[in-house]
């Protein structure tokens, strides 16, 4: 949702290193420790189109339950209507950060860091107009902000980390919800595609009298979901309690996507993919894989030949994926670049849910997606990551990697609430209430 640009990605392997399969320990650092990468820095871009007018720059209400204990904030960040970086402030007008010309991140000191009210209570926020690239943070504890120049010289908002464990703000227990609000219509979803940490829910009001939920995770989902990635490390010998980070005491802050981890521990589940990868080529070298592309391509025909899966009407083939490749499903044969056609566009998410999914050799699963939820991480390998994810949200919505949008027809498993003039989006921290 970021599309971020600027400052290249610095790798995070030294921050990994572990001689034994056990959750990752968080070590709060300094300034010094602070790794910018795509992930965690807000840049100024140009925002075509989108410059609100004053009739389209409508305040949001927005209203926060706590059902934790005291001791939690919140944060807005986002770019505004020109494409600028900026923060919410405690005055309810936006923040905009100025760096120095050091190189060094300059800590972020405006007040931004908007209390939440006691728990079982309900704080009220407006934002003021538009905004995008959006998120609002909770945290149990203050996180740190800071901001930088970029690769432009322009200012940007560097966040806080999940990634890295030296990160400033690597000891608080944090979570965040993603929108883009243009003044009259918004988009928001609960993400997991990164990693899970804070409890969240969100309903949104729209002027028509419409109400949308996601009830998000379950109250105590990330101690069950770390407990649950141990389970699975004893069942199969994969690495995946490292993906849970805790605190120093051994308290559960936060559960890594695999595609996270990798991109800061690359080599790592190398080959988990591999021989599944391998018997699906096999598989549609002699039969077809039917995509149906849910637009008006309809439905096109996929064969491999000359080890690349080609597809009807497509502009280009696809090599077999690697494991690192399925996690992150921007990489490989699913990186998507300008030049490619509808189809392709429409084939990369399919394709790529279905392998993480592992429902490309079931009954059924020649044609993609036809299968429903009941059928997804059924056989190995595949990402317990998403199944264990799932398992854990109320009625299983809410994005466990980036394309959980892809479904049949009818089903949704994304946790998007959308809509035109919306009168209130509302959040619970902590489980729904």
């Amino acid at each position: 949702m970021r599309g971020l640009i600027g400052l290249a990605a610095a790798t995070l392997a030294s921050f990994f290193v572990q001689s034994v399969a056990d959750p990752t320990v968080a070590r709060p650092g300094g300034v010094d420790d602070i790794i910018i990468t795509e992930d965690n820095i807000l840049n100024s871009t140009t925002v075509t189109g989108f410059k609100a007018s004053a009739a389209r720059a409508g305040a949001l209400p927005i209203s926060v339950v706590n059902n934790f204990d005291g001791g939690m904030y919140m944060y807005v960040t986002g770019r505004d209507s020109s494409g600028a970086p900026c923060l919410l402030g405690a005055n309810g007008q936006f923040v905009y950060p100025q760096a120095d010309g050091t190189g060094v991140p300059k800590e972020i000191v405006a007040n931004v860091a908007l209390p939440l009210n006691a728990k079982g209570q309900t704080t009220r926020i407006t934002l003021p107009q538009a905004l995008i690239s959006a998120r609002i943070w909770f945290a149990r504890g203050q996180l740190k902000f800071y901001t930088v120049r970029d690769g432009n010289g322009v200012s940007a908002i560097v966040e806080p980390s999940a990634a890295n464990p030296s990160d400033p703000s690597a000891g608080i227990q944090w979570g965040f919800i993603e929108f883009n609000y243009d003044g009259t219509t918004i988009y928001a979803n609960i993400s997991f595609v990164d990693f899970v940490g804070i409890p969240l829910g969100m309903g949104l009001t729209l002027a028509s009298g419409e109400q949308q939920v996601v009830k998000g995770l379950q109250a105590g989902a990330v101690n069950n979901i770390c407990n649950a990635v141990k389970d699975q490390t004893r069942a199969d010998g994969q690495i995946w309690d490292r993906l849970c980070t805790v605190s120093s005491s051994g308290q559960a802050l936060r559960v890594l996507a695999p595609n996270l981890y990798v991109s800061a521990n690359p080599g790592q589940f190398s080959g988990y993919y591999d021989n599944y990868v391998n018997q699906v080529w096999n598989k549609y070298t002699s039969q077809d894989l039917i995509i149906n592309t849910q637009t008006g391509s309809g439905n096109v025909a996929c064969r491999v030949s000359n080890n690349q899966l080609s597809c009807t009407g497509d502009n280009r083939a696809y090599p077999k994926p690697s494991t690192a490749d399925i996690w992150g499903c921007n990489s490989g044969p699913f990186a998507i670049i300008s030049s490619d056609n509808g189809v392709h566009r429409a084939v990369v998410p399919r394709l790529c849910a279905a392998f993480t999914r592992t429902t490309l050799l079931l009954a059924g699963g020649n044609v993609q997606p036809s299968l429903g939820e009941s059928s997804y991480y059924t056989v190995n390998p595949t990402s317990h990551y998403s199944r264990i994810v799932h398992k854990y949200e109320t009625n299983g919505i809410g994005y466990a990697f980036s394309y959980d949008d892809v479904n049949p027809d009818g089903q949704n498993a994304a946790g998007v609430v959308a809509g035109a003039n919306p009168t209130l989006l509302k959040v619970t921290v902590g489980g729904w209430s």
